[in-house]
């Protein structure tokens, strides 16, 4: 008699939610992913798109709205959607990592994602979740405050997606196996984007730069993702400062910048006023790259901001941007930034902690496997990476949800270590002496807690193989950073840092580089969450793991059954 009750208990929660949710609409879209040549940096390459376009549709929604998407896999390439940073209540089984949540889409197939939008506002976005597809199969998700509410700030004028973006002339699955067989790392690309656009700066792409046509006087909402693949982002306008109102669809207190400072999978809202000479002003980005003797793409990808009236004749500004390897200044822009404290769906910090995590985040090397050869940092090795010496593997027989929802062993183990095996200098390059910490071993090690446990995590950056910004991304949920900070965290000291008060949300955290950062939070949500770096050379390779969450008490905390149409192994 359990499930009878069960299903009656949640269809009837449905019921009551959609008649007190009567404003509400359904938000329906149709996603068609297939090939599409592209003439770009004097190539024609072959993508992988969603409708033909690049970037893909943007989803507009309001606080409260049902979204429905239809995807339609008519690639070559197993493929599965992320709704980046949709707190998925009780809809774990539409968060879209590829087997972890699902199985993936197999070339010609399909399957619906239905998710609700709740207590959340502001930029977000989707992309694929399956291997580097991303890199093309990706678009906005806006939401709007519900009718009749407000942004915590004036209205704006205009506005306007900027999904900053990266480009291989290369097939990008292509790219990823060779890196994956080789143990090397992974061809850089060729270019940034903006909004799909390289801009002047690149060959045959004079004509291919976006263009942002503004009034004097208005003032305009960016709303700024970073969607490039493996690269922090600077970006800048010429003679405009912008004004920080929200990042990771969390309002902010406004803050005042002359350059935004964004990581993989990170949003910015920013507000621009349009104050200055009728002119054109270019918009630019380029790398913030933090890796020390690591190759990188460091080119710079440019649009154009023009004012009404400006005379085509003139040629436009460009704004000085930092060096590629400013760390103080990307420090100061992502420490500034602190919660709006009353805002909408503003959250206060969890006082009572249930489970405390430090965990270390880093590179590491793999063995070649046998009659093989290399092209790792060292001899006959592979690069790897790890969090407290564990490096992720994704299973391939069945997605971790289906294993939490239907008891199934075998498939992960909840026996993942809350701290490292050994206390060392975790930022001195001299750790590189010790092997068994370089190389991790590899396992599928999960933390099991209850409903509703507050979670505070300490992440360590290492210097195995070299120290870099890892930018870290959990599925389901968003965080407080309470306090972030270079070199060994010391409680002693560090400890009087932590922010109370205002700290920012997010749900994706750029941990300095050789530094650290201390988040806390809540899991409020029944299901299977991946916790993993957000650049795509490194979650392949084992820099990831993840959180069940055990059913609540009530109907309204356990995590329904899985869709009738979710792909299957």
């Amino acid at each position: 008699m359990g499930r009878p009750i069960f299903l009656f208990a949640y269809a009837l929660l449905l019921l009551l939610a959609a008649s007190t949710a009567s404003a509400e609409e359904i938000v329906e879209h149709t996603f068609y992913v297939q090939n599409l040549t592209v003439n770009k940096l004097c190539n024609s390459q072959v993508i992988t798109a969603v409708n033909g376009g690049l970037p893909g549709p943007t989803i507009n929604v309001q606080e409260g709205d049902i979204v429905i998407v239809h995807v339609f896999n008519k690639s070559p390439y197993n493929l599965t959607i992320h709704w980046h940073g949709i707190f998925q209540k009780l809809s774990g089984w539409a968060d879209g990592p590829n087997m972890v949540t699902q199985c993936p889409i197999l070339p010609g197939s399909k399957y619906t994602y239905k998710f609700g939008i709740i207590k959340q506002e502001g930029t977000l976005w989707w992309h694929a979740h399956a291997s580097w597809l991303r890199a093309t199969v990706h678009g906005a998700l806006i939401i709007r405050p519900k009718a009749g509410h407000s942004y915590p700030f004036p209205k704006p004028y205009k506005e306007v997606p900027i999904l900053l973006g990266e480009w291989w002339n290369a097939n990008v699955i292509d790219v990823e196996n060779q890196a994956l067989a080789t143990g090397a790392a992974a061809n850089i690309s060729n270019a940034y984007t903006i909004n799909g656009r390289p801009g002047d700066l690149y060959a045959c792409s004079q004509n291919n730069m976006y263009k942002l046509k503004v009034e004097q006087g208005k003032t305009y909402l960016l709303r700024i993702i970073n969607a490039a693949l493996n690269n922090q982002l600077f970006y800048k306008i010429a003679n405009h400062n912008v004004t920080v109102v929200a990042v990771d669809a969390g309002y902010t207190k406004p803050y005042v910048t002359d350059v935004v400072v964004t990581g993989p999978g990170q949003t910015v809202d920013v507000l621009l006023t349009a104050d200055q000479p009728v002119g054109s002003y270019y918009m630019a980005a380029r790398p913030y790259a933090s890796a020390t003797g690591v190759q990188f793409d460091n080119t710079t990808t440019r649009g154009v901001v023009v004012y009404d009236g400006a005379p085509s004749s003139a040629p436009p500004l460009m704004p000085a941007l930092p060096a590629f390897n400013d760390t103080p200044t990307a420090n100061k822009f992502y420490t500034n930034i602190t919660g709006l404290v009353g805002g909408p769906h503003w959250v206060p910090v969890p006082r009572n902690v249930d489970y405390k995590m430090f965990v270390t985040v880093g590179l590491g090397l793999e063995l070649c496997p046998a009659n093989t050869t290399c092209q790792g940092p060292v001899n006959g090795t592979k690069f790897s990476a790890s969090m407290n010496n564990e490096s992720f593997v994704l299973p391939t027989s069945l997605s971790m949800l289906q294993a939490f929802f239907f008891n199934v062993g075998g498939v992960y183990t909840t026996d993942f270590p809350a701290k490292p095996p050994i206390q060392f200098d975790y930022t001195n390059a001299s750790i590189n002496n010790n092997l068994p910490l370089l190389f991790a071993p590899k396992t599928t090690k999960v933390t099991k807690l209850k409903f509703n446990s507050t979670v505070q995590m300490i992440l360590q950056n290492t210097a195995f193989i070299g120290v870099e910004n890892h930018p870290i991304h959990i599925h389901g949920l968003n965080f407080h950073v309470l306090a972030q900070g270079f070199g060994n965290y010391n409680p002693a000291t560090d400890r009087k840092k932590f922010n109370f008060i205002n700290p920012q949300m997010r749900n994706t955290i750029g941990v300095p580089v050789g530094g650290w950062a201390v988040i806390r939070f809540r899991l409020n949500n029944p299901g299977v969450w991946l916790m993993h770096c957000h650049l795509d050379t490194h979650l392949p390779v084992g820099l990831a793991t993840a959180f069940v969450v055990e059913n609540g008490p009530t109907p309204d905390t356990i995590l329904p059954p899985p869709p009738v149409d979710l792909p299957q192994c």
